[in-house]
C-alpha cells in the first residue's frame, strides 16, 4: 500500500549557500573580512583603553552570534570604533568588569528599544540623509587609512600602490577569488620573502592564544553599579542601532533585498549579551567591513559567521603567520572599497543642478557633521533633524487661502488649501478681514488636513475674534480625521471657557 502525497514530510528547502558557486562566495568573502577585521579590532580596542583581545574576542563573538539571530544577511557585526568611543570612560575610570557589565546592559536595551518598534523609525530617514551618510563614510573609511600612511618606511607606498593595481585588474583575469585576499596574500609573501621591513598587524597589538572564557562581569550586582553604567549602556544602544539599521538599509539597497530590521535590533542586543559573557567589549554593524563582504559578492548569512569563525582560527591558530600581514595590504583593501563607497553620482554638476536645493544642504550637513565628530549617528540625527526642518518650512508656505463674497454681501467663503500643521496655521490666523467681512463667514476646509493642535487652536482664534465683532463663523468641509480632532479639542485649548 502506497503512502499519500500528502502525508510524506515536507522536504526542507535547500539552503541558498550550499550551492558549490554560492559556497565558495561566502566562504573567501567571511576570509577576507576575517583578515581586515583583526587591525580594525586592535585599532578600536586601543581607543576603548582595553587589551587587543577584548576587542577581537567582541569581534568574533558578534559576528557569528549576529548571523543566527539578525535580521541582515550578509551584514557584518563586530567591535566598533563608535560603540569604542562611548565605553571608553566606564573602561578608563571604572576598570573592565564595568566595560564588560555595560556592554551587557546596552545588550538588554537593544533588545527592548527593538521589541518597542524603534526599527520603525527608519523610515524617518530621507534620502538626501542616507546618501549623505554613504559620503560620510566613504571619506571616514578613507581617512582613517592616512595615519598608517604617515610617517612609515618609504616601501609601504608601492606596496600600497601595487595592491590597488592588483584589485583594481585581477578581477579581469577572473572573479573565481576575490582581489582582495589574492592582493593581501602576494604582497605578505613579497614582503616576508624579501624581508621588506614595514608595519605589520602584528605591529597593532599581541594576538590571543587561547579561547575566550564565558562569565560574569567582575562587578558588585548593586544600584551604584546600575547607575555607573546605565548611562554609557543606553547611549551604546542608541549608537549601536542607529549604525546597524543604516547600515542595513543601505545593504538592502545595494542587493535589492528586504530585511527584517526589528529582528535585526533584538539580535544586536542578543549579540551584544553574549559578547560581554565572554568578556568582549561589544559592538554593532561595521559598515567597512559589510561593504567589503557585499562587494565580494557575499550574500547569506554563512559570510557573516565564517568572518567571526576565520577571526577566531586566524588569532589563535594562525596568529604568527598573520600577524606578518603588512598594514600596506589592509589599508589598499580599506582604499579600494572607501572609494567605492562614496556615492560619486551625488557630486556630479549634473546633478547638483536638478536637485533642490534643500536636498543638497541636507547630504552637505550630515557629511560635514560626521565628518566633524567622526559619529555617523550624530550626522544622521542633526541631517534628520535638517531635512525636517527644511521640509516644514517648504509645506508651511503651500497653505493658501481665497475668499469668495456672495454677490448680495451677506456671506464669505473662505477656501483654505494645503496641510494645516503649527508651521503653517500660524499665518492662517492673518488671512482673514475680520473687521470687513458681512456678518456670516465660511471656511472652507475641503482641500486642507488638520495635523495638530496648533491648527485647531488658529481656527479657535479666528472664530473668537469674528465673535467679539458680532459675526458667526461657520467650519465646514472637514474630513473624518480633521473632524475628529477639531471636535476634540476645539474650546479646550485655553484655560477659560
Amino acid at each position: 500500500m502506497q503512502t499519500p502525497t500528502s502525508l510524506l514530510p515536507a522536504r526542507l528547502p535547500r539552503p541558498v549557500w550550499l550551492a558549490p558557486k554560492v559556497f565558495r562566495t561566502e566562504v573567501l568573502a567571511g576570509l577576507v573580512v576575517g583578515l581586515a577585521l583583526i587591525p580594525e579590532a586592535i585599532s578600536f580596542s586601543v581607543i576603548a583603553g582595553v587589551d587587543p583581545k577584548v576587542g577581537l574576542f567582541a569581534a568574533c563573538t558578534m559576528a557569528m552570534v549576529i548571523a543566527f539571530v539578525g535580521g541582515r544577511p550578509a551584514m557584518i557585526s563586530a567591535s566598533t570604533g563608535a560603540v569604542a568611543l562611548v565605553v571608553a570612560p566606564v573602561a578608563g575610570e571604572h576598570g573592565l568588569g564595568y566595560l564588560i557589565a555595560t556592554v551587557i546592559l546596552a545588550g538588554l536595551f537593544q533588545i527592548v528599544l527593538g521589541a518597542l518598534g524603534v526599527a520603525k523609525l527608519m523610515r524617518f530617514v530621507p534620502r538626501s540623509v542616507m546618501v549623505g551618510f554613504v559620503n560620510a563614510l566613504g571619506i571616514l573609511l578613507f581617512a582613517a587609512q592616512i595615519p598608517n600612511l604617515h610617517d612609515v618606511p618609504w616601501a609601504v607606498y608601492p606596496l600600497v600602490a601595487g595592491g590597488l593595481a592588483m584589485m583594481v585588474f585581477f578581477p579581469r583575469l577572473t572573479k573565481a577569488v576575490p582581489a582582495p585576499l589574492v592582493s593581501i596574500v602576494i604582497l605578505t609573501v613579497i614582503t616576508v620573502a624579501a624581508g621588506i621591513a614595514v608595519p605589520t598587524v602584528g605591529d597593532k597589538g599581541k594576538l590571543p592564544s587561547s579561547l575566550p572564557v564565558p562569565g560574569l562581569p567582575d562587578v558588585p550586582f548593586d544600584v551604584h553599579t546600575l547607575t555607573v553604567i546605565a548611562p554609557y549602556a543606553l547611549a551604546m544602544a542608541l549608537v549601536g542601532l542607529m549604525e546597524s539599521l543604516m547600515t542595513a538599509k543601505l545593504v538592502d539597497d545595494i542587493t535589492d533585498t528586504h530585511s527584517d530590521k526589528t529582528r535585526e535590533s533584538i539580535g544586536q542586543g542578543i549579540a551584544n549579551i553574549v559578547t560581554g559573557f565572554f568578556g568582549g567589549m561589544g559592538g554593532c554593524a561595521m559598515i567597512g567591513q559589510t561593504m567589503i563582504n557585499v562587494k565580494n559578492g557575499a550574500r547569506t548569512r554563512l559570510s557573516t559567521f565564517l568572518a567571526g569563525f576565520f577571526l577566531l582560527i586566524l588569532c589563535i591558530v594562525l596568529g604568527p603567520v598573520v600577524s606578518d600581514i603588512p598594514m600596506a595590504a589592509l589599508v589598499a583593501v580599506m582604499v579600494l572599497v572607501s572609494v567605492g563607497t562614496f556615492d560619486w553620482h551625488s557630486i556630479k554638476p549634473a546633478t547638483l543642478k536638478r536637485m533642490p536645493v534643500g536636498e543638497t544642504v541636507v547630504m552637505a550637513v550630515t557629511v560635514a557633521v560626521v565628518v566633524a565628530t567622526s559619529n555617523l549617528s550624530i550626522g544622521v540625527v542633526v541631517g534628520s533633524v535638517t531635512a525636517m526642518v527644511i521640509f516644514a518650512r517648504r509645506v508651511a508656505h503651500l497653505t493658501d487661502v481665497t475668499a469668495v463674497t456672495d454677490p448680495d454681501g451677506s456671506q464669505v467663503v473662505y477656501s483654505v488649501t494645503g496641510e494645516l500643521f503649527f508651521a503653517s496655521s500660524n499665518d492662517l490666523v492673518t488671512q482673514f478681514d475680520y473687521a470687513g467681512d458681512p456678518g456670516k463667514v465660511v471656511v472652507d476646509l475641503t482641500d486642507a488636513h488638520i495635523w495638530d493642535a496648533s491648527s485647531v487652536a488658529a481656527l479657535d482664534a479666528i472664530t473668537t475674534k469674528y465673535a467679539g465683532r458680532g459675526k458667526t463663523v461657520e467650519i465646514v468641509g472637514l474630513n473624518q480625521a480633521s473632524a475628529r480632532m477639531h471636535g476634540n479639542l476645539t474650546g479646550e485649548l485655553t484655560g477659560s471657557h
